[in-house]
């Protein structure tokens, strides 16, 4: 038999709950710590980030414009327009398309005469002399009226972007130097859409050289945030 006096004896099992600990009472040395790890990231990011912001500040904020040899600076830089051009089968090509890339734009008629021929034949061999740069620009030619090219010619630019758009809308955005036609120059853009440069009539060898430091030093410059490929 269960003795009575025995059961009176028992007393109840206590548990003692403990808090976990709270963020806001952490110690000094903990905080500390915290902080001095959000710091070190903030630095790690901000070393690995600086290439990057210097070449963007030289190109963008120090201006390479006393370097060129050949190249005109515009300013202030004009962005891609938002209308579309149309390639040589007829389908609508957004302008905005072409962002991603330098761009390197001839302008002129379908029936390209000499002037424009000089103009495509440097165009093409400009990004040839950039070697592996050549990567990281297009070529392309905005055809101004509805003159079908000569086959023969377009097989001579393989490779490059052909649109035709609208010579008044064309207008709104590239201009020539004073006293100089459209189709006299070549037109630098960056990979931003930006219209930055204009580069002169390439009447030799001379000037082909100017504009081929240029592109060298421009592509040197942007080196670190612009890679090749949309």
């Amino acid at each position: 038999m269960t003795d009575p006096s025995a059961s009176r004896d028992l007393k109840p099992v206590g548990l003692t709950v403990y808090d976990l600990p709270n963020p806001e009472t952490s110690t000094p040395d903990s905080a500390a710590r915290t902080r001095r790890g959000r710091w070190s990231l903030i630095f790690l990011v901000l070393v690995c980030a600086a290439p990057v912001l210097l070449s963007y500040f030289t190109y963008y904020v120090i201006r390479p414009a006393g370097r060129m040899h050949h190249g005109e600076l515009i300013e202030p830089q004009r962005a891609l327009p938002a209308w579309s051009g149309s390639d040589l089968q007829g389908k609508t090509v957004p302008l905005d398309q072409l962002k991603g890339q330098w761009l390197l734009v001839a302008v002129g008629s379908g029936s390209c005469a000499e002037t424009c021929e000089r103009v495509l034949f440097v165009q093409r061999q400009l990004h040839k002399l950039l070697n592996k740069d050549s990567e990281r620009v297009d070529r392309v030619w905005l055809i101004t009226d509805q003159t079908p090219p000569a086959p023969s010619l377009l097989q001579s630019i393989e490779g490059a972007t052909v649109l035709r758009v609208p010579a008044d809308s064309l207008a709104q955005w590239l201009t020539p130097a004073s006293g100089q036609a459209l189709d006299a120059h070549l037109y630098l853009v960056d990979p931003m859409g930006h219209w930055m440069m204009r580069f002169p009539y390439p009447q030799d060898a001379k000037v082909v050289a100017g504009m081929k430091r240029d592109l060298e030093r421009l592509m040197r410059a942007s080196s670190s945030w612009d890679k090749p490929g949309r």
